[in-house]
């Protein structure tokens, strides 16, 4: 990779988190990670974060959280117009149609069904950053 993104990781599991902020720094884009546990937490951190001039370049967002679901944060996130341009990338246990579906229709970039693995995540970053 040629530069480091900043990102947005959304997950309560803190395993899930740990692991994806490994894959991150293995590959050099997690200078600038904000991890947010909720979905409350996710969106006042972008608002500050748009205030200050520094929004995320990419947001990966589970599914499943423990107030707002993703499928919702996602909905507000593609609303809001300071964030809507930004890339949301699933990362989630569910490999239900309805949510793959649902995701892809209020703007997710993509949908990875967890465990994910190094080389999943890298390719949709490539894809996304580095066509």
């Amino acid at each position: 990779m040629d530069r480091e993104i900043k990102i947005m990781l959304v997950e309560d599991n803190l395993e899930d988190a740990a692991f994806t902020q490994r894959v991150l720094k293995f590959n050099k884009l997690s200078r600038d990670l904000v991890l947010a546990t909720s979905g409350r937490e996710a969106m006042d951190a972008l608002q500050e974060r748009a205030k200050s001039g520094t929004p995320p370049e990419l947001i990966l967002l589970d599914i499943n959280l423990p107030d707002i679901s993703g499928i919702d944060l996602l909905t507000l996130i593609k609303k809001e117009k300071a964030f809507s341009s930004i890339p949301v990338v699933i990362l989630t246990g569910s490999n239900e149609d309805q949510d793959i579906q649902k995701s892809y229709d209020l703007g997710a970039s993509s949908y990875l069904v967890k465990p994910i693995s190094n080389d999943a995540l890298m390719q949709v970053i490539e894809k996304l950053f580095y066509p």
